[in-house]
């Protein structure tokens, strides 16, 4: 049986090298599926490690209010606020919830832009109006020089900014700024820290935008009263879920929504979101590997008309081999054998591919200043090689029978 198999396998590979121009086309298709199938797949894993890493530097002991649209789904009406502002919002409403029994801290947050000037430089920047409990709730802010603003400050509507390490570099160069005046909306801001590098969250940069006292910015800039959200900081994470009923029932009195489909607020934890995104990145994998696999049908289809082609030039062979003895099960062997090894090879040389371009496309992100690494894990090696092998067998076995079942007399007639 092993003698049997042993050359079964020869001449597969004696056949597929004696054909070699045709093997490489068949491999190429086989080749670009597969690398898809390694990028899709390191993509997603990538992107969806780094932005449960941006979730993790908040940390994992907080709970998160939001402002949404009244819907009787949960999600939908938080998604629709992106088009419509919700203004109820209050920062009386953080200040309550953070009496509650299970919580640390907290602070309330907005968000503006404006131009902000020093001398002669102007530049439009992202304004974050934040309590000034914002550096024991968010673990990612963290002072490089200075000092954060205090409550008081915050209550008496000073105008102090701490800035991202960025807006440093642009207004101030190599120079202290401690003490310096920026100009937003025609006042002066006097600068009173500077923030230590943070890195950007897609789009966002945490490094060029500007925290100011909340009642600063909603009084003197935005002209508002309502918040973009609070975050609450809990004491034990045991007590997480109950929290977010307490919470949740305190802002449905608060805003008197006695009913799920009347609540203009969201409430939700750090584990939710990282659940949200976890799901999301697995169905959209699936949608695009779901894409990807008609490459690899389109591969198959020409590995199939490989075989026949073989079959037909091989007839000859099929018969003298069947008149010396060689059963249908050596024949449809051989042929299926040269079906898997293309696609296996195929599978190989695809997987190198997507490694390659995962660790040049995780190079490039790096100099572009974004920590995202392509990750290709042995799950997407095992799955590129399964859909190779797996392509290889369908659409290899029906000319592998079609070559098994000639009859020694009509294939040595027809040849």
């Amino acid at each position: 049986m092993l003698h049997e198999i042993s050359i079964s396998i020869k001449l597969a590979f004696g056949n597929l090298k004696g054909n070699l121009g045709r093997t490489v086309l068949t491999l190429i298709g086989i080749v670009i599926a597969i690398t898809a199938v390694i990028l899709i797949s390191a993509s997603g894993q990538g992107l969806q490690n780094y932005l449960l890493a941006e979730i993790n530097s908040y940390g994992s002991d907080y709970i998160q209010v939001e402002p949404k649209v009244p819907s009787p789904d949960r999600m939908s009406g938080h998604i629709n606020t992106m088009a419509i502002q919700i203004t109820t919002l209050k920062m009386e409403d953080a200040e309550a919830a953070a009496k509650l029994p299970n919580i640390k801290s907290f602070y309330g947050g907005s968000i503006g832009q404006n131009i902000v000037s020093y001398q002669d430089i102007n530049k439009r920047t992202l304004l974050i109006g934040a309590s000034a409990q914002a550096p024991g709730v968010d673990e990612g802010i963290k002072l490089e020089e200075g000092n954060f603003y205090t409550d008081e400050e915050d209550r008496s509507l000073a105008q102090v900014a701490v800035i991202g390490s960025e807006i440093k570099d642009t207004f101030f160069g190599a120079s202290d700024p401690i003490g310096k005046n920026l100009k937003i909306k025609g006042e002066n801001f006097k600068v009173i820290g500077v923030l230590g590098k943070r890195g950007s969250m897609g789009v966002f940069s945490f490094d060029q935008v500007i925290y100011v006292p909340i009642r600063t910015l909603q009084k003197k800039i935005n002209g508002t009263d309502y918040i973009a959200f609070y975050t609450l900081k809990v004491k034990d994470l045991n007590q997480v879920e109950s929290t977010i009923a307490d919470v949740t029932d305190l802002m449905s009195r608060r805003h008197k929504t006695p009913t799920e489909d009347k609540y203009d607020f969201i409430v939700s934890s750090a584990q939710e979101a990282r659940d949200i995104i976890a799901s999301v990145f697995n169905a959209v994998n699936i949608l695009l590997l779901a894409l990807v696999s008609i490459s690899l049908v389109v591969g198959g289809v020409g590995i199939m008309n490989v075989m026949y082609v073989a079959v037909v030039e091989r007839t000859f062979e099929i018969g003298l081999r069947k008149a010396l003895g060689a059963t249908s099960r050596v024949i449809l062997r051989q042929f299926l054998l040269e079906a898997v090894f293309i696609t296996l090879a195929g599978g190989v040389i695809g997987i190198i591919f997507g490694y390659l371009f995962s660790t040049l496309a995780t190079f490039t992100f790096s100099k572009l200043g974004y920590d995202l690494e392509l990750a290709v894990t042995l799950n997407s090696i095992i799955l590129a090689v399964g859909f190779s092998v797996t392509t290889g067998i369908i659409f290899g076995i029906y000319p592998a029978f079609r070559a098994s079942k000639l009859s020694p007399m009509e294939a040595l007639r027809k040849s």
